[in-house]
Order: C-alpha cells, then sequence, then structure tokens
C-alpha cells in the first residue's frame, strides 16, 4: 500500500488566497533522511491552520444580518408599473385606532396614500401616531389592477397606518401590487424615497417608500459582512506567516 502526502509544490495554498508564498508546506511535512514523515507536530499545526482558513472563509456566513424594517419599491417594469412590499413593523409607539374594511389597493400621491396587497375587500388595523411626508407625487387616485399578499397602507397625509388586522408587532410582512400599462410619470409620483417614522427609533419603526429605484441604506449589513471577511483573513494571514 502506498501512501500520498503532501507536496508543496503542488498547491500553493498561500497563492490562492493572495499572499506571497511561504512557510505553509515545510510546516506540514518533515522529512527525516530521505523519508518523509509526517509528525504528531506537523498533523497539530496542518489542523489549525485548516481551521483557519475554514474560518476565514465561513465568518461572513455568521455575521448578524440587519433586518430592513417594511420596505415599498414602486418600479417601472416593462410596460407596468409594480410595487413590492416587504419587511416587519415594529408597532410600539403608535395609537391603535380602530379596525375599517378596504377594498382595493393602489396610490394617491397628492396626499400620500399608497395601499398594497389583495384587492379584494379585507379587514385591517389602523394605527396612528408617525411623521414623514403628506404628500410623493401630483397625481390623483388610481386603483391597482392586480394585488396579492398582506394588506399594507399608508395614508401620509390623514396620519394613517393600516396592517392586517391580527397582526403581530415585529412579525413579517409581504405583498405586491401591478398598475398595468402605466408609466411612473402616469401615476403622477416624485422618484425618491420617502420615510415615515414613529417611536424612540426601535428597530422597524418606520415604513419606507423607495419610487423609481432609489436604493435605501442597508442597514449595515453589507460593511458587516465585508468586515468580518476582512477580519477572518487578517487572523489566517497571520497564522501563516506567509
Amino acid at each position: 500500500m502506498r501512501a500520498v502526502l503532501y507536496d508543496s509544490s503542488d498547491v500553493d495554498v498561500c497563492g490562492l488566497l493572495g499572499f506571497p508564498s511561504g512557510e505553509f508546506g515545510p510546516a506540514v511535512i518533515s522529512r527525516i533522511g530521505s523519508k518523509p514523515e509526517i509528525t504528531m507536530k506537523t498533523l497539530i499545526l496542518a489542523a489549525i491552520r485548516c481551521s483557519l482558513m475554514f474560518t476565514a472563509v465561513t465568518a461572513p456566513l455568521f455575521c448578524v444580518r440587519t433586518a430592513e424594517a417594511y420596505t415599498v419599491r414602486l418600479q417601472q417594469m416593462g410596460a407596468n408599473v409594480v410595487a413590492n412590499g416587504s419587511g416587519p413593523i415594529n408597532l410600539t409607539g403608535l395609537t391603535f385606532q380602530g379596525s375599517v374594511s378596504t377594498n382595493g389597493v393602489g396610490v394617491l400621491p397628492l396626499f400620500g396614500i399608497i395601499f398594497t396587497g389583495p384587492t379584494g375587500s379585507v379587514n385591517v388595523s389602523q394605527y396612528a401616531g408617525f411623521t414623514g411626508p403628506t404628500s410623493f407625487g401630483s397625481g390623483g387616485p388610481l386603483n391597482a389592477n392586480t394585488g396579492s399578499g398582506d394588506f399594507v397602507g399608508m395614508r401620509g397625509g390623514l396620519g394613517n397606518l393600516f396592517v392586517p388586522q391580527g397582526y403581530v408587532s415585529g412579525a413579517a410582512l409581504s405583498d405586491s401590487m401591478t398598475f398595468n400599462n402605466a408609466t411612473l410619470a402616469s401615476l403622477g409620483v416624485t422618484p425618491g424615497t420617502y420615510v415615515w417614522t414613529w417611536g424612540t427609533g426601535l428597530p422597524n419603526q418606520n415604513f419606507t417608500l423607495v419610487i423609481g429605484g432609489v436604493g435605501v441604506p442597508d442597514g449595515g449589513s453589507t460593511v458587516s459582512l465585508l468586515g468580518c471577511g476582512l477580519l477572518g483573513l487578517a487572523a489566517l494571514r497571520r497564522k501563516l506567516r506567509c
């Protein structure tokens, strides 16, 4: 039976990681006379370095991502305008005003109104107590042709927020609606980012409307992931000494 040992000339691990070639190969294999021999010390060193490489590669996967608060994106998609909403809403700091029934979804930009979700009649809970823009354009009322998901509504001009009846604060929401053969201009909306806030600044105490593909902050998740990855690679480089 023939054992195949690691040869540092076969794979340059430091090179693959973007570091200059160095001491990785000799640390794994020691030679006694002309016969290569794996010692306990070199096995331990190899195990440690493999662990460090695993940590460097997987560290970004375990960094905590900050969940984005409820956000609606109203965008042109082909010949239609589509709104997609998702994220949680923290109701702490808002005042419950009772339950009402809705009939349809759509926009009324002049008064800061956007309702997303199913087009049929839905029972919803009404809240008040936020601050934010009272309009996001000059357009009048326009109903969406189709809609689905959780009903969520913002009535900025009158100060009302609507969520599904029985909604548990902080739970994820998801909805959409489509205006057929429409443009952002025909809806009378002004591209930009509009944010309504309430409470004491706790996570998800806001409702964001993004019109026309304008980006919103990601809560630092991208920076956190990059930072974790760099820290892992820095630790690997120090331990490899290459």
